[in-house]
């Protein structure tokens, strides 16, 4: 029988808490999520007790204040670079957040692509 190391709901309670108290001293807040919004089940892994789906409940509960940048690397879309969970590209899974997140009432602004350097538009695009 494995122990439970990580609480999600104090998690869920922390962060909603400092992330509203930041929003209320900015005019705009960013705040970075990194890894996975949606089944992060790397960090459930190494954090037994974490809720795969942590990110995206917190964004939920925190949707009247807040809008998503989606960003992907130029790279990954060029190299065709498989989310070995899923086994689709990241491209596609980009295409999947958008419809998952926008059909929870989260708004997305746009989204990015980073790490462009003058890759061909075909590979990218």
């Amino acid at each position: 029988m494995f122990k439970v190391g990580f609480d999600s709901e104090m998690y869920m309670q922390k962060q909603s808490k400092q992330i509203l108290e930041r929003i209320s001293r900015f005019d705009k807040l960013y705040l970075e999520f990194g890894g996975k919004l949606f089944d992060d089940l790397h960090a459930a892994r190494v954090l037994p007790g974490f809720d795969k789906a942590a990110k995206i409940k917190l964004l939920q509960k925190l949707r009247d204040k807040a809008e998503l940048i989606v960003c992907i690397n130029a790279n990954a879309i060029e190299r065709n670079k498989i989310r070995a969970d899923y086994g689709i590209t990241y491209g596609s899974e980009v295409e999947r957040m958008i419809d998952n997140i926008s059909a929870m009432g989260i708004y997305i602004n746009c989204v990015v692509i980073t790490m462009f350097t003058d890759q061909d538009r075909k590979s990218v695009v």
